[in-house]
């Protein structure tokens, strides 16, 4: 239903139809602006960034060739976005004593390769789940979709969307623990 509605909203934003983009800002904007913000850390600057989305997606509306989600386009464009900032954010200079005052809240090189050694065996165990198991967690936990929109993508009811869910957690639990990683986060 979702995807049927955005559809109908990005052929109506092609024809620069004020009020579709007024209601696709409505239904969007919020997870746009989270989205951006997990990245950038700044609100006004998320909120910048958001609203240049919505202006991108205004002026290329009739380029859109639906090979993916409406969504997925929209957060491709937001992640583009932030990443240019963030790289302007980098070349601006910087005077020492304002950035001695910029707290380290990095992790410890430690810390750091203990991410990386159980993120790579949590890439390892999702590719041992099965196809539509591990599709779904993609969708929900990478690409960050609600139950709803991943049933809309995978033309599945939302009810099969939370069963395989619940079984590919459990399995990942499985396989994970047999691989030797317990549940903590370093």
């Amino acid at each position: 239903m979702t995807q049927t509605r955005d559809d109908e909203l990005i052929r109506r934003i092609a024809k620069k139809d004020q009020s579709a983009i007024e209601a696709l800002y409505a239904s969007h904007q919020l997870r746009v602006f989270r989205f951006i913000l997990r990245r950038v850390r700044s609100e006004a600057q998320a909120e910048e960034l958001t609203n240049e989305v919505f202006m991108e997606v205004w002026r290329n509306a009739e380029k859109f060739e639906g090979r993916s989600s409406l969504s997925s386009w929209m957060l491709s464009i937001a992640h583009n976005r932030a990443v240019s900032s963030l790289r302007k954010r980098r070349e601006e200079a910087m005077d020492e004593e304002t950035a001695q005052a910029i707290p380290d809240d990095a992790d410890t090189p430690e810390v750091e390769t203990q991410k990386a050694d159980k993120g790579a065996l949590l890439r390892q165990c999702i590719g041992q789940l099965s196809e539509e198991h591990g599709k779904v967690v993609d969708l929900v936990y990478y690409h960050e979709m609600a139950i709803g929109e991943v049933a809309d993508v995978l033309g599945v009811p939302a009810n099969t969307v939370k069963t395989r869910l619940f079984h590919a957690r459990k399995k990942l639990s499985e396989l994970l623990v047999a691989a030797g990683v317990d549940r903590g986060w370093p």
